[in-house]
């Protein structure tokens, strides 16, 4: 098991990821959004390839690896009805970008919902199948995360998913399920159970974020909190995972002091910084407590 983060929320500048990852006394990143001088921020697969230069040196002197790429492709904000062209060429600029980093997982979605009831389930799984192919073909694992796409819509969905696109794993976010519907059920729908959620998916997870909330009714949204103050059941997913011999990334995506898919949400870059220490400084003594209670119980089938 090793502990990393989406580094952005530390700041859009590697040299802010960086620091921060320094600070916690890690050596390993999740790459989503990066900016070097003399570039704006992007996705590590779509700044220009002189901008993926400095990328890449910046990491090396600093003795830091990326072990996900954070990728766009398939995302909430791309539509199943729409052109599968933009997805197919991310994935096609990422393979190499990452053999270069020697990165072996790269996070996926299965396309935005749809109001409608027809979610054409049958074109994403054709096309998820596609990208799954390409990088597994490179040596590369698509993990697929429970966020707002198909297979987010609940933990019947994802399984579903993941049968009709054989060699795609997940990365389960523990906060995702509280601001999500589960549309699995009928009206009124409920909310997703995080716990619930990660019981039926858990044998196919191989990466985890780590995001807290509680759901407001009031206000329509999702309060962020610190790992163990809101309903994403991160102490019990944890847990579990430490129980059963986990060995994979466990990545924090804090939300609390910017939002990725919600530019409204603002932070002063210090706060940004600050706040994602913390709250990995937070995580490491859950983990901790969390160790100490498991080495006097059996380890979980």
């Amino acid at each position: 098991m090793h502990l990393t983060g989406i580094a952005d929320e530390a700041g859009a500048p590697l040299e802010a990821q960086i620091r921060a990852t320094h600070a916690l006394g890690w050596n390993c990143i999740e790459a989503r959004n990066v900016e070097v001088p003399g570039f704006p921020k992007g996705n590590i697969h779509d700044i220009p390839d002189a901008a993926f230069d400095l990328v890449v040196e910046q990491l090396a002197a600093a003795k830091i690896r990326v072990d996900c790429f954070g990728s766009a492709i398939a995302n909430w904000g791309k539509k199943i009805d729409q052109p599968f062209d933009s997805s197919l060429a991310e994935a096609r600029r990422a393979i190499p970008r990452m053999r270069r980093l020697g990165t072996k997982f790269i996070r996926i979605m299965s396309f935005a919902i749809r109001d409608s009831g027809d979610q054409m389930a049958a074109e994403r799984f054709r096309r998820l199948r596609e990208l799954t192919a390409l990088f597994l073909d490179a040596g590369i694992q698509p993990v697929h995360e429970n966020c707002m796409n198909y297979g987010g819509m609940g933990w019947p969905f994802m399984l579903e998913l993941l049968e009709q696109v054989p060699g795609m794993k997940v990365v389960f976010d523990t906060g995702n399920p509280v601001m999500n519907d589960d549309r699995s059920r009928p009206e009124p729908r409920p909310k997703q159970d995080a716990w619930e959620f990660y019981s039926h998916v858990k044998e196919f997870v191989v990466h985890v974020h780590v995001k807290d909330a509680i759901w407001d009714p009031a206000k329509n949204d999702a309060i962020y909190t610190y790992p163990g103050e809101g309903q994403g059941k991160v102490r019990s997913v944890l847990t579990d995972l430490l129980a059963r011999g986990y060995q994979g990334g466990i990545s924090i995506e804090p939300h609390l002091a910017v939002v990725f898919h919600d530019a409204s949400v603002k932070s002063s870059a210090e706060r940004q910084f600050d706040t994602y220490v913390e709250y990995g400084r937070k995580l490491e003594k859950m983990l901790d407590e969390i160790q100490a209670e498991l080495k006097t119980q059996p380890r979980r089938p």
